[in-house]
């Protein structure tokens, strides 16, 4: 009766990994699920093999500093960092040590997490989301779907600064290839959404357009639900906010990244030094609308946007 028990003392700890998010779980359920398949693809399951510390912010963006600090103390294995900027920031200014995997949608190397996309150097690696890149690409679906559209509102969050300035000034270099005027509108707050969306319902521009943020995603159903009330057709950059009854969105396939993200991380258990691997870059996105919400709002979605649609929310 003792012999097993003295075995069982004598098994190795499993690695604990530490889980930093900008949101709160259920908020990300499908990237959860994405971040343990890759997991499993490089060998471990949560809870045999391995075991995970979440850290979630509940967008709370001063909170981060805090709860990578809280897991540097614990001595976890490795910190992955995602909904943002903020979070992969926060853990590479709480360690030099503990090898860091983010998601970001901004350069890595401007932000000082890395040395090159080829070769990371240091403690951190991870990957880059092209959301600078997505922006106009995503004015032009929403321009083809609401073709009348010539006064386009966007709403960036200026809470995350970094994140606010690019998205404007990408959306202002694609809006004047296509001859659209553009109103900046700023909210970090679910009143000032609300507060927003009052002020658009007096202008009323032609379409909306959310600037890529986790706390947008947050905000999913309030921001869902004012643009139908407003009648207005708005662009998102998760399928997130198209599932709960946005128009449109057009963006990095998240659950895919965050696989990807759960495979280095099971790389680095295994003894990989974030140093020589490579930051990933998106490869796959998906398009998806929802039909519902187009006929709500009288727009025909034009049958070349359908077939190339990732996804139709019928």
């Amino acid at each position: 009766m003792v012999w097993p028990v003295a075995a069982r003392a004598q098994q190795p700890a499993i690695p604990v990994v530490g889980f930093l998010n900008s949101q709160s779980p259920d908020g990300v359920t499908s990237q959860l699920r994405g971040f343990r398949q890759g997991l499993k693809e490089a060998g471990f399951v949560e809870g045999e093999n391995v075991a995970v510390e979440y850290r979630w912010a509940g967008g709370q963006n001063d909170r981060f500093p805090e709860l990578a600090a809280d897991l540097v103390r614990r001595k976890v294995a490795v910190i992955v960092a995602t909904g943002g900027t903020l979070p992969a920031l926060a853990a590479k200014a709480a360690t030099t040590t503990i090898p860091i995997v983010f998601g970001v949608g901004d350069d890595p190397v401007r932000l000082g997490l890395v040395a090159s996309l080829a070769r990371p150097g240091g403690n951190v690696t991870g990957m880059s989301f092209f959301l600078g890149e997505l922006t106009a690409k995503r004015l032009e679906l929403l321009r083809e779907l609401a073709p009348s559209a010539t006064r386009v509102a966007v709403l960036v969050n200026p809470a995350n600064a970094m994140r606010a300035e690019a998205t404007s000034k990408d959306a202002e270099g694609g809006a004047r290839a296509m001859g659209l005027q553009l109103k900046i509108c700023e909210a970090s707050t679910s009143a000032e959404i609300q507060t927003a969306f009052e002020s658009l319902a007096r202008e009323r521009p032609d379409a909306l357009f959310v600037g890529s943020d986790p706390f947008f995603t947050a905000r999913r159903v309030q921001l869902a639900t004012l643009a139908a009330r407003h009648g207005f057709p708005a662009s998102f950059a998760s399928r997130d906010n198209v599932e709960v009854g946005g128009l449109m969105s057009y963006g990095t396939d998240i659950s895919n990244a965050f696989r990807q993200n759960g495979v280095y991380t099971g790389r680095i258990l295994k003894g990989e030094k974030p140093a020589d691997l490579p930051v990933m870059q998106s490869t796959k996105f998906e398009l998806v609308i929802n039909l519902p919400t187009a006929k709500a709002l009288g727009l025909e979605v034009p049958p070349t946007l359908l077939a190339r649609a990732d996804e139709v929310i019928e």
